[in-house]
């Protein structure tokens, strides 16, 4: 790439792109595969490949990185090997705004009468900022089957996310967060956004080692009032995850 421009980073937080792709059977995928290990040469970007389950791809990539110029560059070499997109989005790593400050675990504390505020409110700290590093600059774990959907909150009458209260969706979401915790060590959540990036508002990623617990979490968050009342879902993407050359032979590329 030319030098005539500075890169463009993430001011906090990655970029996130998700293809996924049809394959032109019977022809070469070193261009592909030529782009994902030039890419993932540089540190901290990644990429994960996975083999779609059903018949709407052949396999997908997910990449992850700070420097939307590398990023792009990456899109743009997968994209030019033999494959077409039928379906991509783009994203970034960010903080939930209804994340618990401070001020609120304080509160909650005093209330549950704990012994000694200040060791627990240190706690507290430890565990917010790992939450921080993990949401902003997450290192994505092995794990053998990924999950890919878009989603918004609505904006129906009587049912109108942004028109609630600050206080209102901080509680739902909150409700809404205990749901998924509960799936702590099976599921690793990645939600990223993109209101004004993209036609969603946030991409949610999820990564296990077997399917049914996807399918557990997303059921249960469906009796959650923010999914059911709130809640509007793009496609689901699945896939198992393997490595790029195993994508590339399943999909039929030499």
């Amino acid at each position: 790439m030319s030098d005539s421009r500075d890169h463009t980073l993430v001011a906090e937080g990655w970029g996130v792109v998700h293809l996924m792709l049809r394959a032109r059977r019977g022809t070469s995928g070193a261009a592909i595969r030529r782009a994902i290990v030039e890419f993932t040469a540089s540190e901290p970007n990644q990429a994960v490949a996975f083999s779609v389950l059903g018949g709407r791809a052949d396999f997908g990539v997910m990449l992850l990185g700070p420097d939307l110029d590398a990023l792009d560059l990456a899109t743009k070499a997968i994209r030019s090997g033999p494959v077409r997109c039928v379906a991509s989005f783009f994203s970034v790593t960010e903080l939930s705004e209804y994340t618990s400050t401070e001020a609120d675990e304080r509160q909650r504390l005093t209330a549950d009468g704990a012994d000694d505020i200040d060791a627990a409110l240190e706690q507290w700290r430890t565990r917010m900022a790992k939450y921080r590093q993990d949401r902003l600059y997450p290192r994505l774990p092995d794990r053998k089957v990924i999950a890919f959907y878009p989603m918004s909150k609505g904006r129906n009458v009587g049912a109108n996310w942004y028109a609630l209260g600050g206080e209102d969706r901080k509680r739902l979401m909150l409700g809404h967060g205990r749901v998924g915790r509960k799936y702590a060590g099976r599921v690793l959540q990645l939600i990223t956004g993109a209101t004004g990036l993209d036609d969603w508002e946030w991409g949610v990623t999820l990564l296990a080692d077997e399917p049914t617990v996807i399918k557990d979490i997303v059921y249960e968050m469906r009796f959650d009032e923010v999914s059911a009342v709130y809640g509007e879902f793009g496609p689901f993407w699945t896939g198992l995850v393997v490595d790029i050359d195993e994508a590339l032979a399943r999909s039929g590329l030499e």
